[in-house]
């Protein structure tokens, strides 16, 4: 996102300062926006946009200095709920839906989701629950109301999100937020991570 701002607006780490853990993508650019005194209606946003994707292909390929993988037992409980049919799989991410995708396939993860909802218009993360769900429906998912979906996420807006559409929500820790952090933002069930297979699909097909 930096490289794609200095590129477009000639202004170099841009985001500093800038809060990312939890926020959409729109939601970010336009703090970054507000903080540069760039006109709300700047077509260069689109432009933005697509320098941002562009970059992040890139970087993908790069070994870079951050934190970089999997987290412990995703691939394996996504291998373990992806043929039940008491569950169903969908993607609730502040990313653009492209950019998403980009992060995903790279670590061979894009292939569980059938649908989701995405960062791309939204200003912050409440509305995605919702969102998830219309997308749910329209790809030929059930109908159910969010009471009964779970959001897993590893920040307190994730958690903020469920409770604001009256879903349930696992936190998990393997972010910037520890156990306390996500236990006090109100998440019905916090975990260290997702490595126990068992444990977390008994959690999750067992929650009534």
């Amino acid at each position: 996102m930096s490289l794609a701002f200095e590129e477009v607006f000639a202004i170099a780490n841009a985001f500093v300062g800038i809060p990312m853990a939890g926020r959409t993508d729109a939601w970010i650019l336009n703090d970054a926006v507000v903080a540069h005194h760039i006109p709300q209606d700047s077509p260069d946003l689109i432009r933005f946009r697509e320098a941002y994707l562009r970059h992040l292909a890139v970087e993908l390929e790069k070994p870079g200095t951050a934190r970089k993988g999997i987290m412990p037992g995703v691939g394996p409980l996504l291998d373990a709920l992806a043929p039940r049919p008491d569950v169903f799989l969908a993607l609730l991410t502040g990313n653009y839906e492209t950019g998403a995708r980009l992060k995903l396939q790279y670590f061979d993860l894009w292939k569980y989701f059938a649908c989701g909802a995405f960062g791309d218009d939204a200003p912050h993360r409440n509305v995605l629950v919702p969102k998830a769900l219309a997308a749910v429906r329209a790809c030929g998912g059930p109908t159910f109301a969010a009471a009964n979906a779970i959001v897993i996420g590893d920040t307190p807006l994730d958690v903020g999100c469920a409770i604001h559409a009256g879903a349930r929500s696992i936190g998990v820790a393997t972010g910037s937020h520890s156990v306390d952090e996500l236990r006090a933002a109100g998440a019905d069930v916090v975990l260290t991570d997702l490595s126990d297979t068992d444990e977390v699909v008994r959690l999750l097909c067992g929650w009534k």
